[in-house]
């Protein structure tokens, strides 16, 4: 059966976004960008809530155009050919190779898990992994620790009913400032 790998940035204080929304924070260097780029070998789909959708489908298409970051220039080809699932009570359709999926979330990403092809990794946000946690259906967390206090915005867990025991199966420093934290379920 296929994974699901969470693959989310958070500051030092459990937020993965400031008081304002902001995400000018994270600082991709060359070991957390090659660490990113080695998850998305591991997947052959993107999952996203659709907030997280609308950001990356805002900047991903024209990136090279946005950007001169080493990270944002390697990504941006694969962002834009890799399948996508969006999660949404709200949203009808979606560009760039996506799948809208409006109905019970758990149901879809069991079916999802269940078919053939590479993992599947599910990027930011707190809503969508709250629920799919409280599912029991992200097998992985890769939490990228940034050394910013940001004293308020989005919890890197969102509203959980019941504890939540994981496994720790990496820790590393990456680019001598980021934390990288790597848990199983």
């Amino acid at each position: 059966m296929r994974k699901v790998i969470y693959w989310i940035h958070s500051s030092v204080d459990g937020f993965i976004d400031g008081p304002e929304g902001e995400l000018d924070w994270p600082a991709m260097g060359p070991e957390l960008s090659a660490y990113s780029l080695g998850l998305d070998d591991r997947v052959d789909t993107f999952l996203y809530g659709r907030g997280v959708w609308e950001g990356m489908s805002q900047f991903w298409p024209q990136a090279e155009s946005m950007s001169d970051d080493e990270h944002d220039l390697a990504f941006a080809p694969i962002w834009r050919e890799t399948p996508k699932v969006v999660f949404s009570r709200t949203l009808e359709k979606a560009d760039w190779k996506t799948r809208v999926i409006n109905g019970d979330i758990a149901e879809a990403l069991t079916e999802l898990k269940r078919q053939p092809g590479k993992d599947l990794l599910l990027t930011g946000g707190s809503n969508l992994a709250a629920a799919l946690t409280e599912h029991g259906l992200i097998d992985e967390y890769h939490i990228a620790v940034h050394p910013v206090v940001l004293g308020g915005g989005r919890p890197l867990f969102a509203d959980q009913k019941d504890r939540i025991n994981l496994r720790l199966v990496e820790s590393r420093i990456l680019d001598g400032r980021t934390v990288l934290l790597h848990y199983q379920r």
